[in-house]
């Protein structure tokens, strides 16, 4: 049985190049894609035109998606699913159903109108998602293969727990991953772990065959930092964890990871420290 990607979708352009990014990914794991919309309650402003039964359009749509992309799908197959309730726990419920190994999601969609509500939503998903969740900016645009990866590596003992994921979509994708060590403070006790840290990966990687090179920065902001570094080195994607160290100046502004799904230009890879699954035995 082939593995499912799960897509979060509600027909915005943030959305619909989330389902690029998916097929992309499909194509090299060889894996079915699932698309999921969920309802929610009316209001006047309806972007569907059969305003009566929105369910019909979007079934509609779906089929037409369907016929778009289904070219562009090589050996797997697309699926739909139409469900009810509050959209991340909708979202999230779906792909537990099929062991999803990811859910891809557009961080805002195009309109200020309600239904568009895969933005307002995206770190949600991120934070209840047992599997690992991929969140896409609505203009970044999708490229055809992942040649870059950032990993950044903090003093967290979790920090490492994204590894054999990342590890085994690099193989996938024959890319590199570009280490980063994070040095949140002067101390040199948080430099010496952070580095242990980094060794270990490095050597993981190595053993592997994996392309890797390391960097380190001082970062008195994670977020900004981290992000900088990925668009200095014209880096595919971030992986962080979801319970990622914080710097005090940071506080005020969220968690790294609320503060990566929102800002960053570049798609996030956001895995759960407490749901790390060994994809690599699957």
């Amino acid at each position: 049985m082939k593995p499912i990607i799960v897509v979060a979708i509600d027909f915005s352009d943030g959305s619909l190049n989330a389902l690029h990014f998916a097929i992309q990914t499909a194509n090299c794991v060889d894996a079915n894609i699932m698309l999921v919309w969920v309802e929610k309650k009316q209001n006047n402003m309806s972007i569907y035109a059969n305003a009566s039964d929105p369910r019909l359009e979007v079934k509609k749509r779906f089929e037409e998606i369907i016929e778009t992309h289904t070219p562009e799908l090589k050996n797997g197959k697309f699926m739909f699913k139409m469900r009810n309730g509050k959209i991340y726990r909708e979202i999230v419920n779906q792909a537990k159903y099929h062991d999803a190994i990811m859910i891809v999601a557009g961080t805002h969609g195009a309109s200020g109108f309600e239904e568009f509500w895969i933005g307002s939503n995206a770190y949600k998903i991120v934070t209840y998602s047992e599997c690992p969740v991929v969140t896409i900016r609505n203009e970044y645009s999708c490229k055809k293969t992942i040649k870059k990866i950032v990993f950044p590596i903090d003093s967290t003992q979790d920090t490492r727990q994204k590894l054999p994921f990342c590890a085994r979509l690099a193989k996938y994708y024959n890319a590199e991953i570009l280490l980063v060590s994070l040095y949140s403070s002067e101390h040199e006790t948080i430099k010496e772990i952070v580095d242990g840290y980094t060794d270990q990966v490095r050597k993981y990687l190595s053993e592997r065959e994996i392309k890797n090179e390391t960097f380190s920065l001082q970062a008195d902001n994670l977020t900004n930092s981290t992000i900088n570094f990925a668009l200095e080195h014209d880096a595919d994607l971030i992986a962080i964890m979801t319970e990622q160290e914080s710097a005090t100046s940071n506080l005020l502004l969220g968690n790294y990871a609320q503060q990566m799904v929102n800002h960053s230009p570049i798609p996030v890879l956001s895995i759960r420290s407490k749901s790390i699954y060994d994809y690599q035995t699957k």
